[in-house]
């Protein structure tokens, strides 16, 4: 994955909201990391929000989440 293409996926990270479930309307860079660790257990949902959600989980386990302050600050 190129440069500007992670750039982009963390641009989204802070961008998009939860289209369904309990955290409806919040920003998948906001989900508790615990939602995130229970949806790797049981599957990460298809498509873009599933990828978006695998990254936060990633984001979180290796406590990377000052990478997104920087964008947060342009919600």
């Amino acid at each position: 994955m190129g440069s500007q293409s992670q750039d982009h996926l963390l641009e989204q990270l802070v961008k998009t909201k939860m289209p369904f479930g309990k955290y409806k309307d919040t920003f998948i860079c906001d989900l508790p990391e615990y939602y995130l660790v229970w949806y790797r257990s049981k599957g990460f949902p298809k498509g873009k929000i599933g990828v978006l959600m695998s990254t936060m989980y990633e984001i979180k386990l290796n406590g990377l989440e000052y990478l997104l302050k920087p964008l947060k600050s342009y919600k």
